[in-house]
């Protein structure tokens, strides 16, 4: 196509489209005109990105352990973001499957980066700057709650226990039962922890109503709507599989197989930063957490991330 042509094509369509806002192109185009190029570094506010890394100790490798899970809450964004476009009421079969490819990717990169948190930081320094961070815990990872609520019915996520009971009718009162309430209390005492506390002030509330506007427009949900319309969704059901295993045994079973590098030794365990019981906590054949439980046959969900623990203890 001829330039020239193109401009004025342009040009007209985006007369158009500010027309229709009421607005008056003139004043934009005098804008930019005046209007400095952005460059690279305040694109993505460079400066302010990399002065988000406040040690609290002088220990080098605490530098590391800032940044990956600085890292980890960036890609969590970009997950919430394409469960987000999931939940619209245009998408498809075709649309979802994408973005389910998309979160599985990113889960992928993060699973297989874990080594860097697993092999990359000394023992002996990471047990003397982990006291220094109490009570802090990935545990407390906000948007971590957010991807599991956002992906399944809320009685999916309730602890094995409260699994076998009769649901309450009270979305609040089924929140209260989910099963990571469990994963921080006291060994010694039974009591919550600092850290269950401190997260349970800062985002229960959240959370909980959080759960309550996704109970018909979880991932889940959308797929049995699409599923109902007829819609082609054997390649959806099959990426949701993909996605289950990552989130919920690939994923804890790195966590798992880092906590096992630097809190097991000989005559014992450490305790986890956040007072978590890591040991029955972090496998999923313990806590079976399940977000698609109907995608999977019986002898799967009977066997729910057994194999991977018996591969590496052998």
């Amino acid at each position: 196509m001829n330039p020239d042509i193109k401009t004025t094509e342009l040009l007209t369509q985006l007369f158009e489209k500010y027309r229709l806002s009421g607005q008056n192109t003139t004043d934009y185009l005098e804008g930019l005109l005046v209007s400095n190029y952005e460059p690279y570094w305040k694109y993505i506010h460079l400066e302010s990105l990399l002065s988000l890394q406040d040690p609290k100790t002088d220990f080098d490798d605490e530098m590391i352990f800032i940044i990956y899970h600085q890292i980890t809450e960036l890609y969590f964004k970009l997950i919430l973001h394409e469960l987000e476009i999931s939940r619209k009421e245009n998408c498809n079969s075709e649309l979802l499957e994408e973005n389910l490819r998309r979160i599985n990717r990113y889960l992928k990169h993060l699973i297989q980066s874990f080594d860097i948190m697993t092999d990359g930081m000394r023992q002996d320094e990471f047990l003397k700057f982990r006291m220094a961070l109490l009570p802090a815990s990935g545990f407390q990872s906000y948007q971590f709650r957010l991807i599991e609520i956002c992906l399944t019915p809320l009685q999916n996520l309730l602890s094995m226990d409260d699994r076998m009971m009769e649901i309450p009718a009270n979305y609040a009162d089924v929140y209260d039962m989910v099963y990571w309430k469990k994963g921080a209390i006291d060994l010694g005492t039974g009591e919550k922890t600092l850290t269950l506390k401190q997260f349970e002030k800062q985002y229960d509330e959240k959370l909980s109503q959080f759960a309550n506007q996704l109970k018909e427009n979880n991932l889940y949900a959308v797929y049995l709507k699409l599923k109902k319309n007829g819609e082609k969704t054997a390649a959806v059901a099959e990426e949701m599989r993909v996605l289950d295993t990552n989130m919920n045994i690939n994923w804890r079973l790195a966590h798992y197989r880092s906590a096992v590098r630097y809190l097991h030794k000989m005559g014992g365990d450490v305790a986890a930063t956040g007072g978590t019981n890591w040991q029955k906590f972090l496998p999923p054949r313990f806590q079976k957490v399940i977000s698609f439980p109907d995608l999977w046959n019986e002898e799967e969900l009977e066997n729910w991330g057994k194999s991977w623990v018996d591969d590496q203890f052998k």
